[in-house]
This record gives C-alpha cells, structure tokens and sequence, in this order.
C-alpha cells in the first residue's frame, strides 16, 4: 500500500452518535413557553386574558337578572322578551368569524385589545383571546390553562348576575354595564403589559380577509334569527310580510355564502380543511345542540324563579352560587382529566347532566325545597357546561395549525352563540303556541323544560358516536409535524449507518494488516 494511502487510513476516524431517546412529552408540556420571560409574567397574562374573556360570561349572565326589571320600564312585550337576549349572542356570533380571521391577519394582541377598549365590541374579543393563548405551546399547559377559562366562565357569569341583582336592588341598572367595563379595563391594562407580540409571525401566514364570505354570512345570520324571533309578535305571524322577506333574504345570503365559500373565495372565511379533521362535524353540531338547550335552561330558569317561585333578583343569583362554585371545580378537574379519561366518556358525562339540569326544573313541584331541587340542577348544569368547554377547546385548538387559532376561537364561539341565538327564538315560537293553547306561564315554562330534556337527549346520544381520545399531551399539529420531520430524519440517519460501519470495519482491518 502506498504511503499516502496509509497515512489517509489512519487518519480516517468514524464516530457514529447514538440515537437520542424519545423526548419527554409530558415534562416538554409542562415547560413555561418561551416567548414568556418569568413565571410573574406569564402568570399576569394568563390571569389578565382570562378575567377579560370571562367578562363575556359577565354580560350573559347578569343580563339575564337585569333582564325582567327592564320590561316595564323599557316597554318590552312579552312576545319580545328572548329577544334581548338573542340579540347578544347574535351579534357576537355573526362577526366572529369576521374578527377570527383579523386575528390570523394581524396577530391577536392586536385585534383582542383594540376588542375590549372598544366596549361595544366586548362580547366579541373572546376568539381574540383563544388566539393570544395560543402562546401557551406546552399540551398539558395548555390544557390547563383552557380549563381555568372554564372554571371562570361560571365564576364570570354568577358575579354577573350579583351585580346585576345588587344594581336592580340598590343602585340603578346602568351601574350594571359601568362596573363590569372598568373590572375589564384593569384586565386590559395587564394583558397589554405582558401579552406575546405576534403581528409580524400573523404577518408571515399571508391571510387576508374574505369580503364576499363577510357580506354574505352576516346579513343571511341576522335576518333568520330576526325571522324566527319576530315571527311571535307580528300580527300574521309567519305570513307577515316582513317576516317573509327577511326569511327569503336570510336563506338567499346563506345559500349564496356557501357557495362563494366553497367553490368561489381563495380565502375562505371558513377554510374547507377545518371540516376535514375526524369528528370536527360532530363535535360543532354537539356544541350547537347543547348550548341551545343551555341557553333554554339559563333563559327560563331565570324567569321560573322570579316569576313562578315569587323570588327577588338577589335571590336568584344567590341561587345560582353553586353553578360558581362547582363550574371552578369540575372545569379544572376536566382539565386534569383530560389526561386520563377518553374525550367521548367526559362527553357522555356532560350530557347526562345537561339532561338532569332541565329535568329537576321539569319536575319541580309548587314550593320545592332548594337543596332538594335546585341546587342538584346548578351543580348538573356546570358539570354539563364546564366540561363540555374545556374538551371542545382543547379538542379545537390542537386539531388546527397555529394560523388557524384565530378561527379555531371563532368556531367555538360562532357555534354556541348561534346555537343559543336559534333556540332562544325557537323557543320564544313555542312558547307562544302554548300560550295560544290556553296554558298558564308556569305550564308554559315546564313545557320548554321538557323540550330542553328531548334536545338533551339527542345530544346525549351525539356524544357516543364522538371519538376524540385522551387530550392529555396530544401534540399540536405543528409539533406533529415536526416529529414527522424528526422520523424522516431518523430514518435517514439509521439508513446510513451501515454504511458507516462497514467503512470503519475496513479501516480497522486495513490498520491492522498494515500493523502485521
């Protein structure tokens, strides 16, 4: 052998890595993310994001205690009473697929807080909100921080209806809407101090908005719901000329929004590979369907113990102290049981108390006995609640890229709010057939409940056929991704390593010839 060539043998020097181990992904998820520079701060920010969308709850839930003062003094029919109520969630609903998609354009720091300073809009920042949260990149952070939401959603909705009881009580309505904007603007101002900047990463996606889909999907929403909520009132009911028109007009700009959104649009509001995730269809029909018959339960409850039981206001939100209570409980419990139980089997559980929610209202007989009655019902109708949220969330948010958190948050919320839109309107239609039917108010009122155990039921059977899996640590779609990447690169790594091998095994032996 040549000089050279022995010298290039004993130079040659191979070194073969081992395979790292498979990482940790339960600690992995558990680590404070990076965009967050100490504990302090990101526990500012989660504490001042969720306070701010806990507000939403605020609103909808003290509306309804301020709800029955307003009627005399505001001159509101009874055929119009779900009305104010519907129009809420309505309005909410209809622009949030328009204000998701803002989100994914110019990040959700943006669009969430120019949402809660601009207070007319209060209602509609919370898939803002779900968009700022998705800074939170660890699953099992993540989850938790979901379930927190949920837990402050009762907590938001029962000082809604304190305040509301102690302004209708003691002070006037207005100081209702002026202490729930100030408690907001204070989380606000902690949100803006530590919430991630994430206008130039929204920037790089290249989202832009949809017009056509806007000017579609909005009107065609408010114009059924207008239809079907008005339709008591009108003198002809469905014949009424405007209720035609505005039927005719809603079903047109829908008709026409689903087809620019399918066929037309190069950028959907909806994107057509949301729908293609497993179960995405079954689980947003879920969500409609349950939340409606919540919206039913929270509607005529309310009203039942005012009306038919003869209870002040503060009572009422008094009563309504356990759903507070057990929704801080069972929201974080779901959470931690995200890691253990099936997605389907928490599921099950919170549409059998959904059907026990309406069922204990349906039964309820003259004088009930309030632990007997209704403090099982509060504490059915927020385990129903509660754990419903945090599967959905965590279910929604890890099915979909980080761009698309934006319209994840919008989908969640466009779903309950036009789920408690539309059935608050169907009902107030049924409740005026029975009214017509010659049966009192508190007939009136069981009748509704019954229909809400029937609407229960269907969703209860909806459930079973929903597979979504342990959510625990599930990975994101992009860390999904990733370790797609990480495999291929793996697979390349161990490919080429016996090559390596044998090439050391020939420098070895040839060394050793050369050494003999």
């Amino acid at each position: 052998m040549k000089k050279g060539d022995r010298s290039k043998s004993e130079s040659t020097v191979v070194v073969v890595d081992e395979i790292p181990e498979e990482l940790d992904l339960e600690n992995l998820g558990r680590k404070r993310p990076d965009v967050f520079s100490s504990t302090w701060t990101e526990a500012i920010f989660v504490g001042s994001m969720l306070m701010c969308l806990s507000m939403a709850d605020f609103f909808i839930g003290g509306f309804q205690v301020v709800l029955p003062g307003l009627m005399d003094p505001l001159d509101i029919p009874e055929a119009s009473r779900t009305w104010p109520s519907s129009v809420i969630t309505l309005m909410a609903g209809a622009f949030l697929f328009p204000f998701g998609r803002l989100a994914d354009m110019y990040g959700g720091y943006i669009v969430f807080h120019a949402g809660i300073v601009w207070a007319s809009e209060l209602l509609r920042s919370s898939p803002r909100g779900c968009r700022c949260l998705a800074a939170l990149t660890g699953r099992a952070r993540k989850n938790l921080v979901f379930s927190l939401y949920g837990a402050l959603s009762p907590l938001g909705f029962f000082l809604g209806m304190i305040v509301g009881g102690v302004a209708q009580k003691a002070l006037t309505w207005g100081w209702y809407f002026w202490l729930g904007g100030i408690i907001t603007m204070v989380c606000c101002v902690g949100s803006l101090l530590t919430a991630p900047r994430d206008y130039a990463e929204a920037r790089k996606s290249g989202v832009k908005m949809d017009w056509w889909g806007l000017c579609t999907m909005v009107p065609g929403l408010i114009l059924i719901i207008y239809a079907i909520t008005d339709s008591r009132q009108a003198k002809l009911g469905w014949a009424a000329p405007q209720i035609i028109v505005c039927l005719v007009l809603g079903i047109f700009f829908l008709a026409a929004f689903v087809y620019v959104e399918g066929w037309k649009a190069s950028s959907p509001l909806i994107p057509p590979e949301i729908f293609q995730v497993k179960s995405m269809k079954r689980m947003l029909a879920t969500l409609f369907l349950i939340w409606g018959v919540y919206s039913i339960y929270l509607f005529y409850a309310n009203f039942y113990i005012i009306s038919i039981l003869k209870k002040d206001s503060m009572t009422a939100a008094i009563w309504f102290a356990p759903w507070a209570v057990g929704g801080l409980f069972l929201a974080v419990s779901s959470g931690l049981l995200l890691h253990i139980l099936p997605g389907r089997l928490l599921l099950i559980i919170s549409g059998t108390c959904k059907i026990a929610a309406v069922l204990f209202f349906a039964l309820m007989p003259d004088n009930p006995n309030y632990w007997a009655w209704v403090f099982p019902a509060m504490l059915a109708e927020a385990a129903c609640v509660d754990v419903l949220w945090t599967v959905g969330n965590v279910f929604l948010t890890t099915s979909l890229p980080r761009h698309r958190q934006g319209i994840a948050g919008a989908l969640i919320y466009i779903t309950i709010f036009l789920g408690s839109a539309f059935f608050l309107s169907i009902s107030s239609v049924i409740q005026g057939k029975f009214k017509n039917m010659g049966m009192d108010t508190k007939s009136q009122y069981k009748g509704m409940f019954w229909i809400g155990v029937g609407l229960g039921g269907v969703a209860l059977i909806m459930c079973f056929f929903l597979d979504l899996g342990k959510a625990g640590s599930h990975e994101t779609v992009e860390e999904k991704t990733a370790e797609s990447d990480q495999s291929s690169s793996d697979s390349e790594t161990e490919t080429a390593a016996p090559q390596y091998l044998e090439e050391a095994k020939e420098a070895t032996a040839e060394v050793r010839s050369i050494n003999e």
